[in-house]
């Protein structure tokens, strides 16, 4: 008989040690759910950041070096072929419109500088791009999914933000939208 009390207390112990863990799963995954981003959104202030530049030797640049032109902030992967597929329109647009006081700044998300690297030399991309390796940018304006892309007037004010890749003619639109007054 004394056995049998002994697996049972041990059966008991742990059900409730087993309970026990799954409330705290549980009470962790609505924690999170529940808990507000810090997103950024149109008429707001686009925050600051800095991040290493790809193609430099570790230079690094802040949205705040782009003050006084129009921007377009687009978070972006290698491994995302919306992205790559937008990617020519942006290149092929960046010329006239960097005349025009308008940047393009993609901000990449993956971890590797290799992989990014070719990818921007395939596609021959000449605006600037930008590492957020640990995706503190990522996370301080709420992206999900990617592409994302901000376009900021030259105020520092976030005009509109497109979730998913835009065509070379919706691109244009936004570019002209956020370009200086001359």
């Amino acid at each position: 008989m004394d056995k049998k009390k002994k697996k049972q207390r041990r059966l008991i112990f742990r059900i409730f040690i087993l309970a026990v863990l799954v409330g705290l799963v549980v009470f962790a995954i609505i924690g999170n759910l529940s808990q507000d981003d810090a997103v950024v959104a149109e008429g707001e202030q686009a925050p600051n950041f800095e991040l290493e530049q790809f193609g430099t030797d570790g230079e690094r640049k802040s949205l705040d070096d782009f003050k006084g032109k129009g921007v377009m902030l687009n978070f972006w992967a290698t491994y995302c072929k919306p992205c790559e597929e937008e990617m020519p329109y942006m290149q092929e647009l960046y010329p006239k419109y960097k005349e025009k006081g308008v940047e393009i700044v993609g901000v990449n998300l993956d971890s590797t500088k290799l992989v990014v690297n070719r990818f921007i030399d395939k596609y021959d991309l000449t605006f600037t791009n930008l590492h957020d390796k640990n995706g503190q940018v990522m996370d301080q304006y709420g992206i999900s999914p990617i592409p994302s892309t901000f376009f900021i007037d030259e105020n520092g004010e976030i005009v509109d933000k497109v979730i998913g890749p835009l065509t070379l003619e919706k691109l244009e639109e936004h570019l002209k939208e956020i370009q200086p007054e001359a």
